[in-house]
């Protein structure tokens, strides 16, 4: 066990590695927003016809009312939390449930193409899931477990960065309302353009937030 935590340290304490995890974070909720926002909103998820069995079973689920409500409700709150960063293994553990009955169900009913962004995005949340350890290792202890805790100097987000995410959280909801991401390819090359630039500001403020601390 030893071995494997100072393994998960020496891989923790890389730099660029933990920029790659919290820019993953910002990806997947921007990805997460419009279709949980679609689904809170009451509307219709895909146009796919009923005698379709991936359109009959989508139906299925909008007839549902207010379940089909609580479903984009929960991923709206996924996203939000992942990027706030802050409490993105809260976000995390809740997008990795969401995400692992949407692959689940792409891969039943033989979803193309899809199948394969879910399975994409069910790995990522099990890489974010174990960047997170220690803050859920606890878990599997006996009651009254004794435990010493010890303070490791590991890179992680700083205020920029949360700022950066709430951002990024209003920017996917301007977009979502806007008539969604991928409307158009007008709409897509746009929102690359808008990320790009929000990411570039937010490197720079992070490295002008270092030079001065």
């Amino acid at each position: 066990m030893d071995k494997l935590f100072n393994l998960y340290l020496t891989v923790r304490r890389n730099q660029y590695l933990s920029f790659f995890v919290i820019w993953m974070r910002y990806l997947i909720g921007f990805a997460f927003v419009p279709s949980g926002l679609t689904k809170l909103m009451g509307n219709r998820f895909t146009s796919i016809p009923t005698s379709n069995p991936i359109g009959f079973f989508f139906e299925a689920l909008y007839q549902t009312g207010i379940y089909w409500q609580f479903l984009g409700l929960m991923q709206v709150m996924a996203a939000f939390l992942l990027m706030t960063q802050r409490f993105a293994t809260i976000g995390n553990l809740i997008f990795l449930g969401i995400i692992t009955n949407i692959f689940l169900i792409t891969f039943s009913l033989q979803f193309q193409g899809t199948v394969y962004i879910t399975f994409l995005l069910f790995v990522a949340s099990l890489g974010l899931l174990l960047w997170d350890f220690p803050k859920w290792k606890s878990l599997f202890f006996p009651d009254n477990f004794k435990m010493e805790v010890t303070i490791e100097e590991l890179p992680t987000y700083n205020t920029w960065w949360i700022y950066t995410g709430v951002i990024f959280f209003t920017e996917s909801l301007i977009c979502s309302f806007g008539g969604g991401i991928f409307k158009s390819a007008s709409s897509v090359v746009g929102v690359l353009i808008l990320i790009v630039v929000t990411a570039i500001l937010s490197l720079l403020l992070f490295r002008k937030y270092h030079k001065t601390s």
